[in-house]
């Protein structure tokens, strides 16, 4: 079965990269979740949901989607390459529809919306993100950091999609799948559930679309007229590793643990402020209402920066990032972004005295965010190879759940505290120069058993 799928023509390899997209947009869901915690559990006394549920709880599926969706890279890079890319894609999709579609009929059981929602649906998004990563790279040797921009920017911009789709900002002025009620109730628990049914059928319909072009290049293939660099040109992004490492020999590597702990601080610095944006714009001394503005302007211009600006650049950055390493090389472009980023974390607390300067600066950091996702599997391609980088990117990715645990809590730590936002912001921006340290010692190319 997988040798004949492989063996099916694809005329134009850029049908792969539409494939991707589809497949990325369905799986940004997880990112979403920010439209379905009011819903869910009612925030004041003018938004009460019929749910009820607590802050805890709504949060507990969120963890229990990210823990469950890091553990399965591993697991669906392991299954793509031994029963081949389309099918685990289509089994992600199956999962991933069929959690959301569980989860939208049981009503307020926190229980089984935990098991839908959090970890069936997680454990699909798991199984198929590797897969549009890990055939991207495979057609696309001369382009691996745009083809990895493109195919994740899919996420980013899906999280986008389904916020508005689902519940948008008042601000926007519209309603979404779950609209608002009159009397006793806001939020409805069949006026909810419908939203999660829907959102079932559509990311299995959008999974299963693209995973129909997820094939595997013959053996040997490479594009007309390119030629790999053996000689360490100027750029570090066409490396020819000495051989396609597995995950066991890739493990026994200096430049594994340096991939991973870059990775993690990237996304531990960035979540870290990123899940206090809004904090910080509402803060009465520190935000907003600090410098004369009223609380609906500090709320609104919070939801602005945090919902719009920051995710959508959060796409954008995977494409430029990826396309920038392309020119530059790989750890050229990791030093470049991680020393942006720390000068964005270094310079956020300042820009409440402006609106405008505020939702620049929380684009640049949603930008230099988002290209992580696009650098480092393109990276894990240049040292280790495309044979096994569907596996191999799932131990590599695991360094994003340990961040985007650690982040939070920290933020978290510092808000419940009382110490000033400063010491976040000043936290990440001294992560990210210690990343640009280790990009900067970082040598993509690996010598195994030489």
């Amino acid at each position: 079965m997988t040798e004949a799928l492989e063996d099916t023509k694809i005329k134009n390899r850029w049908i792969i990269v539409v494939g991707a997209i589809m497949i990325q947009l369905a799986l940004g869901a997880i990112y979403a979740w920010s439209a379905f915690t009011s819903p869910l559990q009612g925030i004041d006394a003018d938004i009460v949901s019929e749910f009820a549920f607590s802050s805890t709880q709504t949060q507990a599926i969120f963890s229990a989607g990210l823990a469950t969706f890091a553990i399965f890279t591993i697991i669906g890079g392991r299954l793509q390459k031994k029963y081949g890319p389309r099918n685990i894609a289509l089994l992600g999709g199956v999962l991933l529809g069929s959690g959301y579609l569980l989860g939208g009929l049981v009503g307020n059981n926190f229980p089984l919306k935990l098991l839908g929602i959090g970890i069936i649906g997680g454990a699909g998004i798991g199984l198929a993100y590797v897969v549009p990563l890990a055939v991207g790279l495979k057609w696309f040797p001369d382009k691996k950091g745009l083809v990895s921009g493109l195919a994740v920017a899919g996420f980013g911009f899906g999280a986008f999609i389904w916020i508005l789709l689902a519940n948008p900002p008042p601000i926007l002025g519209f309603e979404g799948l779950i609209t608002r009620q009159s009397g006793t109730f806001a939020f409805t628990i069949a006026n909810v559930d419908r939203c999660f049914q829907i959102y079932g059928i559509l990311f299995f319909i959008i999974v299963v679309l693209g995973s129909l072009v997820m094939i595997n290049p013959p053996a040997g293939w490479k594009p007309e007229g390119w030629e790999p660099n053996n000689s360490g040109g100027s750029s570090d992004s066409d490396v020819v590793h000495i051989k396609d490492l597995t995950p066991k020999e890739m493990l026994k590597t200096r430049q594994f643990y340096l991939l991973w702990l870059m990775f993690c601080i990237g996304a531990l610095a960035g979540l870290m402020v990123i899940g206090n944006i809004q904090n910080f714009a509402r803060d009465p001394n520190e935000g907003f209402m600090g410098h004369g503005f009223s609380v609906d302007d500090a709320a609104n211009f919070a939801v602005i920066g945090a919902a719009i600006c920051l995710p959508i650049l959060n796409g954008i950055g995977r494409i430029a990032w990826g396309q920038i390493s392309d020119k530059i090389g790989r750890r050229h472009a990791i030093i470049s972004m991680c020393l942006f980023q720390a000068a964005m974390m270094g310079v956020f607390f300042f820009t409440t005295f402006n609106p405008f300067v505020f939702f620049i600066v929380a684009a640049m950091i949603g930008f230099n965010f988002g290209g992580n996702f696009a650098l480092f599997p393109a990276a894990t391609s240049d040292s280790f190879g495309t044979e096994n980088v569907g596996l191999n990117y799932g131990y590599v990715f695991t360094s994003y759940g340990v961040g985007g645990i650690a982040g939070p809590i920290l933020a978290g730590v510092v808000q419940d505290t009382g110490m000033s936002f400063t010491v976040a912001f000043y936290t990440a921006m001294g992560l990210c120069l210690l990343a640009a340290f280790l990009a900067f010692i970082f040598n993509p190319r690996v010598k195994y058993g030489k």
